[in-house]
């Protein structure tokens, strides 16, 4: 399957333990996202066309409207990164 280069960022950093955080608009859709490190640090890469894109792939998923975490599926398409540069 293509990923994208920001694509691979962001689910290796959710592989390893980050999360998607979100907030809604007054008609329940996603308006804007936040990618956090295991560490707790904003991970810029994450935008809302990167998240959506995500999503569509069933790469990350929400759980009785949590955080967004990566997935099974998600997990075995991330390529092993050597260095997070």
């Amino acid at each position: 399957m293509n990923i994208s280069k920001h694509e691979q960022r962001v689910l290796h950093e959710l592989a390893l333990g980050g999360e998607i955080k979100f907030v809604r608009a007054d008609n329940g859709k996603i308006k804007s996202v936040q990618c956090f490190t295991r560490d707790g640090f904003v991970f810029t890469a994450c935008t809302l066309v990167v998240f959506t894109r995500l999503k569509e792939k069933r790469f990350i998923k929400s759980i009785k409207g949590g955080p967004y975490r990566i997935t099974k599926l998600g997990n075995t398409s991330v390529r092993a990164q050597m260095s997070q540069t």
